[in-house]
């Protein structure tokens, strides 16, 4: 789920809100049936306005939304609840096959696999010598799901681990999969300033929240940084800097998920989970690369 709140040309800060209250709404109520004709009145639009506006700033479907709220509704009552089938229907799904039939593209699990911490999915990671020291990628068949700096090998994988603590990580077979050398490449040409973009596939979970944030991170543009308070702001929640930066401490994936370029609004780089020094050099790459 990845709500963006970009103000275009012609657009009005009310409407901006009112969509923000939309997606709000959505979240508190993902347990209820939630058709568009009651998201559209909320919002004080016809419905196909509404579908449309609502695609353009947010970035995804009411429909989406909706899903994506939903399954975080769902994957939280799974870790407190006796059954799977308690927890879907707790969550507001009518039925148990809707959510097995998505369930590797959502959870890159299944609920009862997820429910267990991740026991069951298989990790392949490989280690990759960078100018900002080691980096190790993990990835599942769906896409990347950890992509971290550290000092060696070792402390990488027990990171790994305990980000994914039930999972099976495994080292990456030799040759690498041409997938895999195709992303090491892009990394590498980022750091080396030849590429500005990694539109890599990724596999990540979080709260609907912290996807929003992440979403959000992408979409700011290479070379250019914004403060927690502007996206708080951007998202439709002017108050939640101190929620945006704990999104960003939980980010997995260096790089591809770019919270470097999120400073203190002070101007200050602020602080970076794999190093402040690392931040600025990011910071430094991009800017040199764009004068």
């Amino acid at each position: 789920m990845a709500a963006r709140f970009w103000l275009r040309y012609g657009e009005t800060m009310n409407e901006t809100a009112r969509l923000a209250d939309v997606c709000r709404y959505i979240e508190a109520h993902s347990d209820e049936p939630l058709p568009l004709e009651r998201l559209a009145a909320r919002a004080n639009l016809s419905k196909y306005h509404f579908a449309r506006r609502f695609k353009a700033l947010v970035g995804v479907t009411p429909r989406q939304y909706i899903a994506a709220a939903r399954l975080q509704r769902f994957k939280g009552k799974l870790r407190g609840s006796g059954s799977v089938e308690a927890a879907l229907y707790d969550a507001g799904y009518g039925s148990s096959s809707r959510v097995y039939e998505n369930a590797a593209h959502n959870l890159g699990m299944t609920p009862a696999q997820y429910r267990r911490g991740g026991e069951g999915v298989a990790i392949s990671y490989a280690v990759m010598q960078t100018p900002l020291g080691t980096m190790m990628i993990g990835a599942t068949d769906r896409g990347i799901c950890f992509a971290q700096f550290g000092e060696s090998e070792s402390q990488l994988l027990e990171r790994l681990r305990r980000e994914y603590a039930r999972a099976t990580a495994v080292p990456m077979s030799e040759p690498f999969h041409p997938e895999y050398a195709g992303w090491v490449q892009a990394i590498q040409g980022y750091l080396s300033g030849e590429r500005t973009s990694l539109d890599l596939p990724l596999d990540v979970t979080g709260t609907a929240f912290q996807l929003r944030v992440w979403k959000y991170l992408q979409s700011i543009p290479y070379g250019a940084v914004l403060s927690y308070g502007e996206i708080a702001k951007a998202l439709g929640k002017p108050t939640a800097s101190r929620a945006v930066g704990s999104a960003i401490g939980r980010n997995a994936v260096a790089l591809v998920i770019p919270c470097h370029r999120v400073i203190r609004g002070s101007g200050e780089i602020g602080e970076y989970k794999w190093g402040s020094a690392r931040k600025r050099t990011l910071l430094d790459l991009e800017r040199a690369a764009n004068a």
